[in-house]
């Protein structure tokens, strides 16, 4: 048994209605992976009784730091860092066919597993203590995953046109990867609905049912995808996955920008559907619309904070996304008063934990809940003076602020230095592979964009 208390810390509380706010002055409880006690700091205190009795408590001085719900990466593709400033200033079509589908013919498991080194090691420096992925070679992300510390969903990515083979391969990934490690968990990943057939997709959501496993895809990526989809089928996006089946079993939509009104009673009917809203990449891509929030909300659709990956997003910073998505949402109803900074952060911690599949487990600083926790100095001239702390969170912070992580209660984080692996071994391992994975003389795409 392990203990740990952090030391008169102020803690981020989320509520599931109403407004956030900090508490000053709290220790928080740590046993094992979980978060056992959150009371007033108190020389006195001891919540964990004579439990463990043995076993040493690791103190962990909190003075002038804010607690916070690990962040949660709620759709990415992390290995992409290998590709981060190898595709700039293109439309989403060339985006596509002309940089990324090319150079994913280079992907091998070896590059796969050093990018997600890489990008693990980015995001638990930032305070991203889970990561929901979708990508290619997912045994080697989770490889990196579990040495790294860090909590994972990974969907192992299938296009139809790959073959019977490579489908059954995917899923048979899933299959492994689900029962792989406790931090891990696992979702069937068929690409998008223009990419997969429908008879894919009905026998994706087929074995979801039958094993209890989740979706997750690309959908609505675009209006101008949803409008493709009208044109060639006679039906939306959304439409095609209750037609399949893949709403009913249970999914996570990525972006979902191009979702219409007509599609929201159907997604209210769904309750595991989930949307994963990425804004930087929208706008980066001159995509036209963002993910209509507001609505989905209303509509009873848990909605999580994501980076897609860094080819486009460009870093993984998840506070980054946090702020893209405060902004855009008050640009896209043009009502300043929209998305508020409780709003925000809740869309961040328990939003995003229900879009991960994991809203009974992290998203919020509980007794009984994971001890997934990031300790955030809020001293620096950018978030000085501190009027509001939740402001500083939502508009002001960035990834260095981040002091310490805890993933199932085990410091993967301290005094901002990885403690897991070797920071300077990933970048010189990084470093020295990326040419070999942007490289385009080989010619040849792993798919093609034509929605």
């Amino acid at each position: 048994m392990s203990r740990l208390v952090i030391r008169n810390v102020s803690v981020l509380v989320v509520p599931e209605q109403g407004e956030c706010h900090v508490d000053e002055a709290q220790d928080i409880y740590v046993e094992d992976d979980r978060i056992a006690a959150i009371t007033p700091t108190s020389p006195d205190a001891n919540p964990l009784g004579d439990r463990g009795s043995g076993a040493a408590v690791e103190v962990v001085d909190g003075a002038g730091l804010f607690a916070v719900p690990g962040l949660v990466n709620s759709h990415t593709h992390s290995p992409m860092v290998m590709m981060r400033g190898a595709a700039e200033d293109l439309s989403i079509e060339d985006w596509f066919n002309r940089r990324v589908w090319p150079m994913e013919v280079n992907l091998t498991p070896e590059r796969v597993r050093v990018g997600a080194r890489l990008a693990c090691a980015e995001m638990l420096l930032a305070g991203v203590t889970t990561f929901v992925d979708h990508y290619f070679h997912a045994d080697q992300i989770a490889a990196a995953a579990i040495e790294s510390g860090i909590r994972a969903d990974l969907a192992p990515t299938f296009f139809s046109s790959a073959g019977e083979q490579a489908i059954s391969a995917a899923f048979d990934t899933t299959r492994e990867l689900a029962h792989q490690h406790p931090r891990i968990t696992a979702s069937l990943g068929p690409h998008a609905t223009y990419t997969v057939t429908d008879d894919d997709l009905r026998r994706t959501a087929d074995l979801a049912r039958a094993e209890g496993l989740r979706i997750h895809l690309h959908a609505a990526e675009t209006d101008d995808q949803t409008q493709a989809s009208l044109d060639k089928h006679g039906v939306t996006p959304i439409q095609v996955l209750e037609r399949t089946g893949v709403l009913e079993a249970g999914a996570l939509v990525a972006h979902g920008c191009g979702i219409r009104a007509d599609d929201l009673p159907i997604l209210e009917r769904y309750a595991g559907t989930a949307v994963a809203s990425c804004p930087k990449v929208y706008l980066k891509l001159a995509m036209g619309e963002v993910t209509p929030i507001k609505a989905l909300r209303a509509a009873g659709v848990d909605v999580g904070i994501g980076t897609d990956g860094a080819a486009v997003h460009n870093t993984l910073d998840v506070w980054e996304a946090i702020r893209m998505v405060a902004l855009t949402q008050k640009q896209r109803e043009h009502d300043a008063e929209w998305m508020t900074l409780s709003d925000t952060l809740r869309l961040a911690t328990r939003g995003s934990a229900a879009a991960a599949g994991l809203a009974d487990r992290i998203g919020v600083l509980e007794p009984g809940r994971q001890a997934d926790i990031a300790l955030v100095d809020l001293s620096a001239p950018h978030n000085q003076p501190l009027h509001d702390p939740r402001a500083a969170l939502v508009y002001s912070v960035r990834a260095s602020d981040v002091v310490t992580v805890l993933v199932a209660g085990q410091v993967v984080v301290r005094d901002r230095r990885l403690t897991t692996m070797d920071l300077a071994e990933i970048l010189a391992d990084a470093r020295s592979l990326a040419h070999t994975l942007v490289d385009l003389s080989t010619g040849g795409a792993v798919q093609r964009y034509a929605p």
